[in-house]
């Protein structure tokens, strides 16, 4: 089992001027398959994002379909048509182009597990994730809020050839 913390977050690096947006995380997992292509032999992953990870492996699917065993798409927002939550954060569009990484807090990771439905996640865990959240950074990068709010779709789900399952929580307010 491997994770992938794409440019610009958790304990990668955070200095390139850029705003890590979706082309770039799927360029990001396509460096990390070589790399364990290289020292592991692995030829073909199974591959699951969620939300904004949705997309990147979404991209990465379609770019790399040789390299992708099974994909699995949790909260996938394919074009983002009457998302209530994209929407409100269309209003900040200008900001986030504006500016790289966009600061994160206690408050923002709560309403991650609160903006569409509350009461769906054990307080406990909310903490806990925050805890690690917050324990590593303080900002993340605004390019997947600048391509989830003008450019969706960002890959086309009739080009991505392999096993493929979608998963859409009940409130979902994006996806």
């Amino acid at each position: 089992t491997w994770c992938v913390d794409m440019e610009g977050y958790g304990r990668s690096d955070q200095k390139r001027p850029i705003n890590c947006d979706i082309a770039n995380g799927a360029d990001d997992l396509a460096a990390a398959t070589d790399y364990i292509t290289a020292t592991r032999g692995t030829a073909k992953f199974l591959v699951y994002g969620i939300s904004s990870g949705a997309l990147r492996a979404a991209l990465f699917a379609q770019r790399h379909p040789e390299r992708v065993a099974r994909l699995a798409l949790d909260a996938f927002v394919w074009t983002g048509a009457g998302s209530p939550t994209l929407e409100q954060r269309r209003k900040r569009l200008a900001e986030f182009i504006g500016k790289n990484r966009r600061p994160i807090d206690r408050a923002f990771v709560h309403s991650i597990f609160s903006r569409d439905h509350p009461g769906c996640a054990e307080e406990r865990v909310i903490e806990a994730f925050a805890d690690q959240i917050l324990g590593i950074e303080n900002s993340v990068p605004t390019g997947t809020y600048v391509d989830m709010c003008m450019n969706l779709p960002v890959c086309d789900p009739a080009l991505i050839t392999v096993p493929t399952l979608i998963m859409r929580g009940e409130y979902d307010g994006i996806a």
